[in-house]
């Protein structure tokens, strides 16, 4: 069905490379590279201090998610862990 646009509105259901996927909830990164940067990395050093009352340890991984948009290394750290996840489900799952 197209919209009042003329588009079928496929192309707007994915989300942009200025929007960020977690937990079926889309969050907007800023535009540009050195926000992100910053964001990611401001993410991961409250991550890392986690124990304390008003930061969390769920700061750590949104922090990664966020630098792999633009940090080649972490991105490949990530997809090598869900890569890693995903093996292990399929050995539990042919048992």
């Amino acid at each position: 069905m197209a919209n009042a646009s003329g588009e079928t509105g496929r192309a707007s259901d994915r989300p942009t490379r200025s929007t960020i996927r977690v937990l079926n909830r889309t969050m907007p990164l800023p535009a540009s590279r050195a926000g992100r940067i910053a964001l990611g990395s401001a993410l991961v050093v409250g991550g890392a201090l986690g124990f304390l009352p008003v930061v969390g340890f769920w700061m750590l991984p949104l922090g990664l998610l966020v630098l792999a948009h633009d940090v080649a290394r972490v991105r490949r750290w990530r997809r090598r862990l869900i890569v890693r996840f995903a093996r292990r489900g399929q050995r539990r799952t042919d048992r």
